[in-house]
């Protein structure tokens, strides 16, 4: 297996134990996703939470209702432990949004560093 595709199986592995945290909002499911010192912003331009407390607490205070969405990805590109996830988030009652996620990968799996990019597909540019 190359490098790649060794990438490419751990994004996918990583996407679907975020997706089981995410419909969780379990703290121990939330942590086992990144690493102890990783950086996670739910928007590109804002200050990084830090660290398993810091992330978790942000998670919980965002958390969306468990089966309130739904989440179509793919992988749509790595560059050596990072990944690019496109993915499209619809909400119950309608929103949804486009996400790009960059994620870069410890060799365990989790992340060291996530960074989100969504877009509000009900706005036009």
């Amino acid at each position: 297996m190359t490098d790649r595709q060794q990438t490419d199986a751990a994004a996918r592995r990583f996407i679907d134990s975020y997706l089981a945290a995410w419909r969780s909002n379990e703290p121990d499911d939330i942590r086992a996703l990144f690493t102890e010192d990783a950086e996670l912003r739910f928007e590109p331009w804002t200050t990084a939470f830090t660290g398993h407390d810091a992330i978790v607490a942000e998670w919980l205070r965002r958390q969306d209702e468990p089966d309130s969405f739904t989440f179509t990805w793919d992988v749509a590109g790595v560059d050596g432990d990072r990944a690019f996830i496109q993915a499209e988030t619809v909400y119950a009652g309608g929103r949804s949004y486009s996400n790009l996620w960059v994620i870069d990968l410890a060799p365990d799996g989790r992340a060291r560093s996530f960074v989100e990019w969504w877009m509000d597909r009900s706005k036009t540019s």
